[in-house]
């Protein structure tokens, strides 16, 4: 039995997909933005950490749609390159370029020629917006992924690229060293979306 029914303001088939597994084993259940028949909105993302991409989104579904919404956020961080190519909340924006999920994979495995294997981590971020008096947000050590490789080599079956997470078929499990493809789906799911997701709509359930 479901005990809340929100609005997960994203329009990635795989992240609501994710998400929908993880938030419906404390009773959440989800729709997406194309579950919608409404027009909607352009959010402009322009803010600098996770947490402001987050609030803008899920503020102008809220305004837009008048219902509970959550927006998330995230942002890529590698340990050993220059910080001028730090990703950051820019991880498909490449000088003033939006990279498709092919270009992603060709700029990301050059970065890993040049660099050597990246040590990357997502920092994520998420808003809630149960009404204009209830808003609720975090961006916590526990929402950040684990420590994992980028590597120049892709995966060597790219008919597995799923397509939402098109990093996926370069990046590496550290404590298995597979392929993010090659991981059971119950684990893969728990790398997508972080346990301190759960946490957050525990708190507030």
């Amino acid at each position: 039995m479901y005990k809340m029914r929100l609005l997960y303001g994203t329009g990635n088939p795989a992240k609501l997909s994710a998400m929908k597994k993880r938030l419906g084993q404390i009773g959440i259940e989800l729709i997406g933005l194309k579950d919608l028949t409404y027009d909607i909105p352009i959010v402009p993302e322009d803010g600098s950490t996770p947490l402001e991409n987050a609030r803008q989104k899920a503020m102008a579904y809220y305004k837009a749609f008048h219902m509970p919404v959550f927006s998330c956020d995230s942002g890529l961080y590698f340990e050993n390159v220059p910080q001028s190519i730090q990703p950051g909340v820019h991880v498909r924006t490449v000088g003033g370029k939006c990279l498709s999920d092919n270009e992603m994979g060709d700029y990301y495995a050059n970065l890993a020629e040049q660099y050597g294997d990246l040590v990357a981590k997502y920092k994520n971020a998420i808003c809630l917006v149960m009404d204009e008096a209830h808003i609720y947000e975090a961006m916590e050590p526990s929402m950040e992924s684990e420590t994992f490789i980028i590597t120049k080599k892709p995966h060597p079956n790219l008919q597995k690229r799923q397509e939402g997470f098109p990093l996926d078929c370069l990046s590496i499990h550290i404590k298995t060293g597979k392929y993010y493809y090659d991981l059971e789906e119950e684990k893969l799911d728990n790398v997508a979306v972080e346990d301190g997701f759960l946490e957050f709509f525990q708190k507030i359930l």
